[in-house]
Parts: C-alpha cells; structure tokens; sequence
C-alpha cells in the first residue's frame, strides 16, 4: 500500500488551489463539496472560476503564487501545469507541513486525490497511488454501476436511529442488529425510495431485538480458504470474511487472504505444524465454542477445503454436539489449486483415470495406507503434508512395486507468487526435494501424470538435470 487512504474533514477550511485551467476548476468543485473554503491563486482563471468566485467560497488572487499563500491551509493542490511552478508551491507546502497535490506529478506530492464514487454519506475512493488514474477512474465507473443510487439515504436513515440503537441494546449485540437491519426488507424500501416505510420497518425490527431476553447466539462458519492466491477464495468466502467478528486462523492461511478480511475483526492465530501446535485441537473447539456463545460471528479460516485433512469434520461435530449453529463453506482444494498452476492435470485419459488423496503422516507415526493399492497402474497420488515422509512414501510405494523412475512432482506453495514446481523420480525423491531445499508447505504429486508439469522457481542448472528423470515417462 503506497499510500494511507483517510477522509479528512475540510468544512469551513481554507484550501489552496494554484491555477487557473480546467484541472483546477475541478479541484475547486471537489473541495466546494467537501465543505471547503478555496483560496485560488492565478493569473488568468478560467470564466468558470470566475462564476464559481461570485457564489462565495472561493477567494482569487489574481497573480503569481507566493509561499505566504499557504498560511492557514489544510491542503494545496498545484494545477498550473508549469514545472517551475508545480516545484515551487511543492517545495513551499512541503516546508509548512501543508499535505500538497500536484496534478500528474506524484513525485512531488505527499498525497493523492482518489477517484471517487460519492454517495453522500457514503464515498469510496479508489486510489492507484498515482501510477494508473485513468485505471482507477474505470474502476469508479464499474463500482458507480454497482451501488444503489439511493445507499447514501440508506446511510442517512440509518444515522438517525444510531443513538436508540445505542440506548436499546448493549454493545454486544448491536453490530448483529445492525447487520440484520440492512439486509432486511426494511432496508429494501430504503433502497426503491419508500423512506417512511423504511423507517417504520427499522424502528420494528429496534424494538423487536430490544424485547428479546437473552443475547442471540453467535454462529461458526468453517470456511476454506484455499490453496494460497486469494484470488481463489469463493465470492461466500470473501463476504464471511468481510463480516466476521473473529477470525480464527491456520498457519496455511497467507497474509493475502487476510488482508480480505474485515479490518477490526479478532485474529486468532491457531496454527499448527508436526510437533509444534500453537493450539491443540481442544483448544481450538474450545475457543470456537466460547466466541459463539458471546454472540459473535466466527470464521474458522482454514488453508485448502476444511474437509480435505482438515480436521473441519471434528470441528463441526463438537460444535452441533453443543449447540452451536455451524456453516461449511468449501475452498479449492491444494490438490486441485496447486496441480492447476503446475498446468498439471490430476487425471488424463492417456495416463491416469482416478485420483488418490493421502496424508504423509498419522496421528501416531507412519500413516496405514494400503501400500500395494496405491502403487497400482493408472492412478495419480496426491500427498498432502509429506515432506518430511516423502522418503519413506517412496520406498512403501517401491517396494509395493511402482516403479523406481515413476515421475513426481512436488508443488511448494502452490497458487503464491514464490511457486516452485521440482521434478523428480520416485526412487530420488528426497534427494530432489533436500536439492531444491523444499521445506513445505508442499504436495506431491505421483504418477505419470507428473510429467507434464510445468518446472518453475528452480535454477536452470537443477531445473535441466530434474526434467532429465522425464525422458521416458514423457514419451
């Protein structure tokens, strides 16, 4: 993030404005509208500022600009488009500590105008930091096509009840209120102009949760957050994410995926790793537990699906066992997400015609799989958590007669910008991963299908020797 994004309050202040074009009549308007008193200062202003001068808050000067013009200011804009200029009213805000915008110079400024969608009260701004305005005006434009026309009286009305709200309920519950009133009916008459239905439908739905004796449980929404790229993330997951109160989380879960979440929500940070549990599971059913009963609205983020090795099926068996409403919301799998950015494809009809998900470890040492059907003919193996098994995989699988030079490939933090897609043999697989320094979190994937993956985030020197092992698998 290059820049801060912030509303600043500008009612009755005094903002300078340097030039006299087209570029600075509309800094003039968007001030005007924030409130703002404008001290404009140019040789020849256009006929627009002139008229716009004749209206009242705007005070020109006409002539050249001088570094006592900035005495009192909140901002200056420098629009005259001359570069000795532009400098000079820089150099001279920056000296004052007046926060300075000069038009397409981000060089020189020390804030930037966003694009802006205005529904007064409510705004959003869009901000490239200066690198691409007319990109950031295009997205104004696809944002202004969502919004309802009438969501700032929504905002209005909503205004005026904020303080019965807060005499009727306890601030426990009053964020469940009003979650509830905007998606209320209520809010849909808002919203088609009906604002004293609405009204009267707000103040219903105020006294109805006023009258309820005892707070409202919260709910527990397990959520999959998928293999890494937040990109990947359900349009269901996105918008939990937005209105979590809590968010408990998993090691998987990058830093990406959180930055999708509401901005005030509790983190919880419950990840675990082989013989380094941040949390035991019953820790983690527990605060589940306890943040449900306190009312809040609870995400269980979890990396990939919650129920693929996931633990999201015990997780939701204590919760109906107690009580607690419980949602699933499915992610893409590390499976699926990590063998589609290796272009991968888990099945082929010219190598395999089924998929096998397995876990490289058990809850007590060395996972009891059915060796011999695994190594069979014609089917992918996908590993999930066997890094520091991928060894002793390989052998069982040999030994249960799969062949030594079956290809693998083993996809490090699949779907994120630091992929690494390393090739190998079975019978060097452990050799190949320790090479490439591979330390997880990673799947493997067995069978011929690994052929076909694409090498990536190696050095060309191993990348050239692994795709070596695929000669004849290749063919």
């Amino acid at each position: 993030m290059r820049h801060l994004p912030i509303s600043m309050t500008l009612a009755d202040r005094p903002v300078l404005v340097v030039g006299g074009g087209e570029e600075a009549a509309r800094k003039v308007r968007l001030v005007r509208r924030a409130g703002g008193l404008v001290r404009l200062v140019a040789d020849a202003p256009v006929a627009e500022l002139t008229e716009l001068a004749r209206d009242g808050g705007l005070e020109i000067r006409a002539r050249a600009f001088r570094p006592a013009d900035l005495s009192g200011t909140a901002l200056a804009y420098a629009t005259s488009g001359d570069d000795a200029t532009d400098r000079l009213v820089s150099r001279a805000a920056q000296a004052a500590g007046v926060p300075v915008n000069v038009v397409d110079r981000p060089e020189l400024c020390t804030f930037i105008t966003p694009a802006i969608v205005d529904r007064s009260p409510i705004t959003v701004a869009i901000s490239s930091g200066g690198a691409a305005p007319v990109l950031a005006r295009r997205i104004r434009g696809w944002i202004e096509a969502l919004l309802p026309a009438r969501i700032g009286r929504l905002a209005t009305l909503a205004e005026g009840l904020r303080e019965a709200v807060a005499d009727g309920l306890p601030a426990g519950r009053r964020r469940t209120f009003w979650e509830r009133l905007f998606d209320s009916p209520a809010a849909a008459q808002a919203l088609a102009g009906d604002e004293a239905g609405a009204l009267a439908g707000f103040r219903e739905q105020l006294d109805q949760a006023a009258a309820q004796a005892a707070p409202v449980l919260g709910m527990v929404h397990i959520v999959g957050g998928g293999p890494g790229d937040p990109d990947l993330l359900t349009v269901r997951a996105q918008r939990l994410l937005q209105d979590a109160d809590v968010i408990v989380y998993d090691k998987l879960v990058g830093d990406e995926v959180l930055d999708r979440a509401r901005r005030d929500a509790v983190r919880i940070f419950v990840g675990k790793q082989k013989c380094n549990h941040a949390r035991s599971q019953d820790e983690i059913n527990a605060i589940l537990h306890e943040q449900a009963l306190a009312g809040r609205k609870v995400v269980r983020l979890k990396g990939g699906d919650p129920f693929v090795f996931g633990r999201g099926g015990e997780e939701v068996a204590y919760l109906r066992d107690r009580g607690i409403a419980v949602e699933v919301v499915p992610g893409i799998t590390a499976a699926m997400g990590c063998a589609a950015a290796a272009q991968l494809p888990l099945t082929h009809r010219d190598h395999a015609m089924s998929a096998v998900f397995i876990t490289g470890h058990a809850k007590n040492g060395e996972p009891d799989h059915d060796w011999a059907t695994l190594a069979q003919a014609r089917q992918t193996i996908v590993v999930y958590m066997g890094v520091s098994t991928a060894g002793m995989i390989a052998d069982r699988l040999i030994g249960h007669g799969m062949a030594p030079d079956m290809p693998v490939a083993v996809i490090e933090n699949g779907t994120r910008a630091d992929q690494k897609v390393v090739p190998a043999r079975l019978d060097g697989l452990e050799a190949a991963m320790r090479a490439a320094d591979v330390t997880g979190p990673a799947v493997i994937v067995i069978g011929t299908v690994a052929a076909l993956a694409r090498v990536q985030g190696l050095p060309e020197e191993l990348a050239a020797a692994a795709e070596q092992h695929y000669a004849i698998a290749a063919e």
